[in-house]
C-alpha cells in the first residue's frame, strides 16, 4: 500500500468511527485532541487500527503515537517490515 493510500484510509476510518470530518485529521494534530479521546475511546481507536491494518501496537507504543503523523509512519512501517 502507498503511503498516500495508507493516510486516505487511516482518516477515512478514524473520521467515520469518531464522527469527524477528514479534514480535521492531519498529520500535525494530537490524536487525543481531535478525536476527543479518553482512555477507554483511546483503546477502541487502537483495537479499530489493529483490525483494519493487521498490525500490533503495544501499550509502550501507544504513548509516543501522539500525532497523525506518528500514526501514519508506525502503521507505515510495521506494514513494509
Amino acid at each position: 500500500m502507498e503511503k498516500q493510500e495508507l493516510i486516505a484510509k487511516v482518516n477515512e476510518v478514524l473520521a467515520e468511527e469518531f464522527e469527524k470530518e477528514v479534514s480535521e485529521i492531519t498529520p500535525e494534530a494530537d490524536i487525543k485532541a481531535t478525536l476527543e479521546l479518553d482512555s477507554l475511546s483511546l483503546v477502541d481507536m487502537v483495537a479499530l487500527i489493529e483490525n483494519e491494518f493487521h498490525v500490533k501496537i503495544k501499550g509502550t507504543e501507544v504513548a509516543q503515537i501522539k500525532t497523525f503523523g506518528t500514526l501514519y509512519d508506525f502503521i507505515y512501517e510495521r506494514l513494509n517490515a
